[in-house]
């Protein structure tokens, strides 16, 4: 199995940024029910405000393929449309568990 964190840091004031992070966190917990590959899927947004970073996902699937096909699947791109005027960083870790 696979595991999947992305974390985010996006553009804006502090209240935009929250709201734009619980929209894409609304989205994104959809997607186990829509995705067959994606296992499982874990949404956190920062409360932290010495952080700068504002939401990190955390998702399990079986292969690095399946990971490949979440991430392509309409359902995930449309999520993804979510952020995309606001996305100012985006970093990536996929590793085996």
């Amino acid at each position: 199995m696979v595991k999947h964190i992305v974390t985010f840091k996006f553009k804006g004031d502090e209240q935009q940024r929250k709201e734009v992070a619980q929209k894409f966190a609304e989205a994104l917990l959809q997607l186990p029910e829509q995705i067959e590959q994606l296992i499982s899927i874990e949404v956190g947004i920062n409360e932290n405000p010495k952080e700068t970073w504002d939401l990190v996902l955390t998702a399990t699937a079986a292969s690095l393929e399946d990971v490949a096909i979440y991430s392509a699947h309409p359902a995930h791109v449309a999520a993804v449309q979510i952020i995309a005027p606001y996305k100012e960083e985006r970093a990536c870790v996929d590793y085996t568990i």
